[in-house]
This record gives structure tokens, C-alpha cells and sequence, in this order.
């Protein structure tokens, strides 16, 4: 994928180029300074210009990200999955920054949260979109919006109206979805469960103990719900791989009764309950709401309620490896910027090990006869992609 083009001027396109590198690069913190040497740069002023001062739009590499993955990853039942994390930060001029609580930290911290989208299929898994989650402080003071350099229009937007324009600009990409999934935070809202089934989606979002769900029988609370649950509804399954192995729990699920959504005289869809049960700890149950296909079957729904993961391993990667969360820039357009270019360094990395794994038996070439990736050119390292000449404007994809 080339997106040199994006760049209207040859510096920016070579800062961007070593920047993206040094994210990919063995830089122990990936801040301005060590960007800076890693790339030969006598000083940051160059890297901290493309951040802050350079005229790109992040939004457009944004856009070649998503068709990116969606050639290297897309599959027709692929997923989005949406969540958020928390960047730690010092002080108060950080846009969006404030005491808020951090699911990353598991408590209140001085930070920024960021609403994601990751796309997961059988071949990987990438972060594909993003937004900086702007509290009110904030967008009621347009002093400070200024001097962060925020959009006049940026209005306060929740973390689930956030969600709802990841999902829309993915759903308008080359991105292949059947499915979404998040979390309690965003599943426990009537709205964004009314929006993606509107949307055509199906979905299995987590939702807080306290959910009620109608029923023919009434409304119920969803853990009495499940508590009133037989004990042959229960059935271990696997809701996917993880480091040691398939990752078994007890699940029960039941359909509940059509409401609307039909197209002609069958309904095409049905909604769900289910509920995850420890094996060890039993009485650690998880809740869910499900909307998908008529011939979807409960291990359907596992799979989909287990690829939530894949957003969490995707920030821990592209944190500890593509700097995500390494940034200096206080500036809200130098956060999209940052973002944007280290999402892009993590998609490359996935679609390399997606890419590996699909060689199988062809990577046979023992490691002691392959030649290094990185190669010093100009006195700064880069990686070399194969037949191509170390100052393209071709940037990382295979």
C-alpha cells in the first residue's frame, strides 16, 4: 500500500517514512528524541513537525489503513470490535485529558481515553480506527479547545456516539463485517444494539448483570434471567485460543422471541441471550445480548463473544511494540496524527504474521541464511522489503 501520495511534499513523505520506521524499529522509548537518533536526525524538530505543523491529513491515511487490512485480513465473517483504553498523562493541557476512570489502569488516573475499532478474522487482527473521547470539561471551554487546537465543530460526543462513527466509516470501507462485539460499556446501550441492527449486523456485546431483557414471561433481570437457567442449558465450550490453549467455559444461551426485523414472512434474525460461566469459579458469570442470523448455532455466538480479545492483544501489541502509547504531543491533531501512524506500523506487523502463517510449510529456509530486514542506509537504519529500493515512498506493506 503506497500512501507517499498523501504527502504533498518530498520532507514530510521521508519524516513520515522514518518516523513509521523507528515505531517498527528495536527503540527502547519510542518519544521524539529517540525517534529522532534511530533515524539520524541531529535533532526531533523534523519528526515533531510532522506531527504538529506538516499539512496531511491523518484521515486519509486513516482510510488506506482500513483498505490495507481489509486485503490482508478481510474475511466475509469478519469482525469489528469496538473498545477503549487510557493513555496515562501528566498535567491538564493534553487534549481530553482529565481524572477519568482508565479501564487500562482498573482505576481513576490523569489521562486520555480513545474509543477503538479492531477488525479480527481467522487471519489476524488490527486496529482500524479511532477517536479521542473529549469530556465535557473540555468541549465547554472553547479557550482551552483552542488552545488544544480542537475542531470549533467537535461537540461532546459520548464514548457510544463515538462507536456508532467507527462502525458507520467501517461499514463505508472495504472492510468485510458480519459481526460486531464490545463490551459492557457500549452493549448495556439500547441505542447502539437498535443502530447495528439496523445496519444489518449481527453482534454479541457483554452487558452489565443489571441488563433487563424482555420476555414472553415478562421482564427479568438478565442474572435472574440465567440463574433460573436448567442445568442442561449449560454446555462447555471453547471461545478460542489462548496462550495456554482453548479458552473453556460454561455457556448458556436462549433465543428469545421475534419481536420485529423480518423480511417477508420469516424473520431473518433472532436475538439471544447468553451468559459465560467460569469452570473453576462459577460463580464469576459474564452476560451477554446477541443479534444474528436465523441459522446461527451457540458456538456462533462464543466465537464472536471470544474475538472481543483480540482488541486487548492488539493494544498491548501495538503499545509495547509500535509505541501507541509513547507520544509527546499535547495537541489534538498531533494525537491523530501519532495514532494513526502507529496503528498503521501495527497493521504492517499483522499483516506480516498473517502472511507468515499462510507460507506454512514454504518458510523452510533456515534463520542463519535469510538476510536482515534492517539495513543501514545514509548512516539510519530502515527495513528493506524485498526488491524494492530503500528510499521509495512505499512505506512497510508488503
Amino acid at each position: 500500500m503506497r500512501v507517499g501520495g498523501r504527502f504533498g511534499r518530498v520532507e514530510p513523505r521521508r519524516r513520515m517514512r522514518d518516523y513509521v520506521r523507528g515505531l517498527l524499529g528495536p527503540v527502547g522509548r519510542k518519544n521524539g528524541w529517540q525517534l529522532a537518533e534511530f533515524a539520524g536526525h541531529a535533532t526531533p524538530d523534523g519528526l515533531q513537525r510532522l506531527l504538529a505543523g506538516s499539512r496531511w491529513d491523518p484521515d486519509e491515511l486513516r482510510d488506506d489503513l482500513q483498505g490495507y487490512v481489509a486485503e490482508k485480513l478481510g474475511t466475509p465473517d469478519g469482525v469489528l470490535i469496538i473498545d477503549d483504553t487510557g493513555f496515562v498523562k501528566k498535567g491538564t493541557t493534553s487534549a481530553g485529558v482529565q481524572r477519568q476512570y482508565s479501564g487500562t489502569a482498573g482505576r481513576t488516573e490523569n489521562c486520555q481515553i480513545g474509543v477503538f475499532a479492531a477488525y479480527a478474522s481467522a487471519r489476524g487482527r488490527a486496529l482500524v480506527d479511532r477517536e479521542l473521547y473529549l469530556p465535557k470539561s473540555w468541549t465547554s471551554d472553547l479557550d482551552r479547545c483552542r488552545a488544544a487546537k480542537i475542531p470549533e465543530d467537535r461537540a461532546f460526543a459520548t464514548k457510544g456516539e463515538l462507536a456508532r462513527r467507527l462502525v458507520l466509516r467501517a461499514l463505508a470501507s472495504d472492510l468485510p463485517i458480519a459481526w460486531v462485539t464490545a463490551d459492557s460499556a457500549y452493549g448495556q446501550e439500547w441505542g447502539f444494539r437498535r443502530f447495528l441492527e439496523e445496519a444489518g449486523l449481527s453482534y454479541v456485546l457483554a452487558v452489565p448483570k443489571s441488563q433487563q431483557v424482555k420476555s414472553l414471561a415478562g421482564i427479568w433481570r438478565i442474572d435472574q434471567l440465567i440463574s433460573e437457567a436448567p442445568d442442561d442449558a449449560w454446555q462447555q465450550l471453547s471461545c478460542g485460543d489462548g496462550a495456554k490453549g482453548p479458552r473453556l467455559f460454561d455457556w448458556a444461551s436462549a433465543k428469545l422471541p421475534v419481536i420485529d426485523f423480518f423480511d417477508g414472512d420469516e424473520p431473518t434474525h433472532r436475538r439471544w441471550v447468553l451468559a459465560r460461566r467460569s469452570i473453576k469459579r462459577p460463580d464469576e458469570i459474564a452476560y451477554y445480548l446477541a443479534y444474528a442470523p436465523t441459522d446461527s448455532t451457540p458456538a456462533d455466538l462464543v466465537r464472536i463473544a471470544g474475538s472481543r480479545w483480540a482488541i486487548e492483544e492488539c493494544f498491548q501489541a501495538a503499545k509495547n511494540e509500535c509505541g501507541l502509547d509513547e507520544y509527546e504531543v499535547r495537541r489534538y491533531p498531533g494525537w491523530y496524527r501519532h495514532v494513526t501512524l502507529a496503528m498503521l506500523a501495527h497493521a504492517f506487523l499483522a499483516a506480516m504474521a498473517a502472511a507468515a502463517v499462510e507460507r506454512g510449510a514454504e518458510e523452510t529456509v533456515p534463520v542463519s541464511s535469510r538476510h536482515s530486514p534492517w539495513q543501514k542506509c545514509d548512516g539510519s537504519w530502515q527495513l528493506a522489503i524485498p526488491g524494492q529500493h530503500p528510499d521509495t515512498t512505499t512505506v512497510f506493506m508488503p
